[in-house]
């Protein structure tokens, strides 16, 4: 009998080249269609009024005046707005919340969505909905973290402890040496991308199209399925590209469904478009935090206690607790451990996932702290982080399935020159007479694997097609994707026709977490390798072949050809092997899979390092980001040229934290006062450092077979707090509120 073990599939030219980006073309050229590009026969648009208030319930709509605007088809209200399968405060699946779907009059919080006008054309519909007119019951407002009564969440983040640790907290800072105690204060922020939501909707008969941005194709089929009470397989969902996600993009939200229920309404292809102003509210957002992080050290700098409290905030009817605590389970090795959260319940959108959530505010005020702590012993902040490396995860007590964050320390400080920097601030200046200073910080982030699948299929030419549900919101996933789907089947890339995009197409799980390409690169590398096993099979029982009797486990695979391992010379092509089996293709299908065992053995992260240079005016109090070096270690490498960008976004989005991010509230109605990116800043070109990413490697053979870590939110957790810390080397001053701008250094 044929050996049933693996093929050995032998890596080629694909995985860990940099290779270009397969739709750069499209998108310099305009080519590459986004959601909002489509335009149906027929097709009329939507625009939302939303609310003024914060709280309360809209008492009156000018119908009349709106109905009679020119060109106006329908206003959809709680009046006449669908009844649906499922009330939209229903929730019953994961990364599920509550939406907000004209389905009562109430109002809970500023930019709510109160009525949606249906128009033949786009300025049709926003001065219908301008003419609306609401007035207003309205309440009180209750804003910021103090804006009501605060409470112990029963969870935060998804479904981690509100408190967590272990060992004697206070005995452990009474014996400390030193202590520290510091309380960090991060600010709402909102998820800008330069796509805003948007969505096509198209319904024939209990069948519906859309064209919507989504990271998750089968979440939102599940969500709109349920809301309207048809089976998933009725709803086609493209969505190819993205214009940026940042989380906000990982669920369906009430403009979408709106949207769709507008075209359920008026029988026509409806689209509708958030004005820019509108994506501060429904969408989601980052909660404000107030973190205390109080810190104990021996006289050798070893530490004797950590305890990170939070803060945060949610909405009044819903949950998403940020979960700021959760770094500091990871990081630090110490006898005591205690994490906890309070909350409090304001009148705004709910929070939910944006750009390492928890990691990248905890990440802030915990790097801050270990900061400050050293420069209370004496040490110099990069050895005080060295004694107090973890071998093994704090919290857990499991080891690292691999951590080469020395190596990220030691190459990234040579590289930045950390070696020259003084200990004490306020001793280096340019030319320019700027005060000089230099900042460190650790970046970690955890290394996900979520449920994924795809399709196989090779032909008889020797050529194949690789089907999964994916989609590219800018990091390049269709590029490092297809050329995993190559290496898997042993082809050249062109050889392989890459199909993504659409719903119909299996599924492949959701662009979030920093795990999409391992999820679904691990789905499309399974699906290949038993596609040749499949090929391998057949050879190795045919009498015909030069592979017969080797077994599987006897035969490799290399540029779409089989051989013996154990004599090379003796193989045959792909093509040859089909067509004497008489088979047009073969086909497989893969999931994404993390041995189980191995999940409960390690702890799993990536890590990394990053020192940034600052200068600040000392008469004008300006800050400017001018060097950021990051070193980080993510296991295997798909494409450097990609994963390089992809560090270089995240510490770019570290700047636009430290620097720039803030939603200023009214602290009367608790409206956004700076809702567009002409006041809410996020950075720009001019704003962007001299950037370096330093490609540590490292090999995991336990996170995933693929052996890859995510890249594409790690890069912010490291950089917000080397910024601060900078700031503090530069000035004597230490900042612990975010963004830090000119007006705080001056008045500390």
């Amino acid at each position: 009998m044929p050996d049933s073990g693996p093929v050995h599939i032998r890596h080629g030219s694909n995985i860990g080249q940099p290779q270009t980006r397969r739709e750069g073309i499209l998108k310099v050229t305009g080519a590459a269609l986004y959601a909002a590009d489509h335009h149906p026969p027929g097709m009329l648009h939507a625009a939302m009024a939303v609310s003024t208030i914060a709280r309360g319930r809209v008492a009156s709509l000018d119908l009349a005046a709106a109905r009679a605007h020119p060109g106006v088809v329908e206003v959809m209200t709680p009046e006449n707005a669908p009844r649906l399968a499922q009330h939209p405060d229903e929730i019953n699946a994961p990364f599920t919340f509550k939406l907000d779907l004209l389905q009562d009059n109430g109002v809970r919080y500023p930019g709510q969505p109160i009525a949606v006008v249906i128009a033949e054309t786009l300025e049709a519909a926003t001065e219908g909905a301008a003419l609306l007119r609401p007035t207003y019951e309205s309440e009180p407002a209750r804003v910021g973290l103090d804006g009501a009564e605060h409470f112990v969440p029963q969870a935060v983040g998804v479904g981690q402890e509100a408190e967590a640790g272990y060992g004697d907290v206070v005995a452990g800072l009474a014996a400390a040496q030193t202590r520290i105690e510091a309380t960090y204060e991060t600010p709402a922020q909102y998820h800008n991308p330069l796509e805003p939501h948007a969505v096509i909707a198209a319904w024939d008969g209990d069948s519906l199209t859309l064209d919507t941005p989504s990271q998750g194709f089968a979440m939102a089929l599940g969500r709109i399925a349920g809301l309207f009470g048809i089976d998933p397989s009725k709803i086609h969902l493209r969505s190819p590209f993205l214009g940026g996600g940042f989380g906000c993009k990982g669920v369906i939200w009430s403009p979408q469904v709106l949207g769709i229920m507008a075209a359920r309404i008026v029988g026509k292809p409806v689209k509708l478009v958030m004005r820019r102003e509108q994506m501060f509210g429904p969408v989601g957002h980052r909660p404000p935090t107030r973190q205390t992080v109080r810190l104990g050290a021996e006289a050798d700098g070893t530490l004797t206690a950590v305890h990170h409290h939070t803060l945060t905030a949610s909405s009044t009817f819903d949950d998403f607790f940020e979960p700021a605590g959760g770094v500091s389970h990871t990081l630090y090795t110490t006898p005591a451990l205690r994490t906890s959260y309070e909350a409090v319940r304001l009148d705004t959108g709910t929070p939910t996932f944006m750009r390492a959530p928890g990691e990248a505010t905890g990440s802030a005020a915990l790097e801050s702290a270990i900061d400050e702590l050293a420069v209370a012993c004496g040490m110099d902040p990069l050895a005080f982080r060295l004694k107090n490396y973890a071998e093994a995860e704090p919290m857990s007590g499991r080891p690292f399935s691999s951590k080469a964050l020395r190596e990220c320390y030691a190459q990234g400080a040579a590289r930045f020159g950390w070696a020259g920097r003084p200990p004490t601030p306020r001793q280096m200046r340019d030319d320019a007479g700027l005060l000089v200073g230099w900042g460190m910080g650790t970046a970690t982030f955890p290394a996900l694997v979520f449920q994924a699948e795809a399709r196989a299929e090779l032909r008889a030419d020797g050529s194949a097609t690789v089907e999964i549900g994916a989609m590219d919101m800018g990091q390049g996933a269709l590029t490092a994707l297809a050329q995993i789907a190559a290496d898997g089947l042993a082809l050249d890339v062109d050889r392989v026709e890459f199909r993504t995009g659409t719903s119909d197409l299996p599924n492949g799980g959701i662009a979030g977490g920093s795990a999409f390409t391992a999820t679904a690169g691990s789905a499309i590398h399974n699906a290949g390798g038993e596609v040749i096993a499949q090929l391998a099979a057949i050879a190795t029982a045919d009498q015909r072949s030069p592979l017969y009797g080797a077994g599987n486990a006897g035969v490799a695979a290399r540029n779409g050809r089989l051989h013996r391992r154990d004599d090379e010379s003796r193989g045959e092509t792909y093509a040859e092997i089909l067509a004497r089996a008489g088979r047009p293709m073969i086909e497989s299908r893969g999931q994404a899979s993390r041995e189980p065992s191995a999940q409960e053995r390690y702890a799993m992260h990536a890590h990394g390092a990053v020192f940034a240079e600052v200068k600040v005016d000392p008469l004008l109090g300006q800050i400017r980001v001018t060097r950021l070096v990051g070193a980080f270690a993510a296991g295997r490498i798909i494409n450097p040229r990609l994963v390089e960008s992809q560090y270089f976004g995240g510490m770019i989005w570290g700047v636009s934290f430290a620097l720039h991010e803030k939603a200023v509230l009214d602290p009367q109605s608790g409206r956004p006062m700076n809702p567009n990116l002409g006041e809410y800043h996020v950075s720009l070109n001019a704003d962007v450092p001299s950037l370096e990413a330093i490609l540590v490697e490292e090999d995991d053979p336990y996170v995933n077979a693929l052996g890859i870590k995510g890249v594409g939110e790690i890069g912010v957790t490291g950089t917000v707090a080397a910024i601060a810390n900078a700031v503090w080397h530069a000035t004597g001053t230490r900042l612990r509120s975010f963004p830090m701008t000119l007006d705080k250094l001056l008045d500390a």
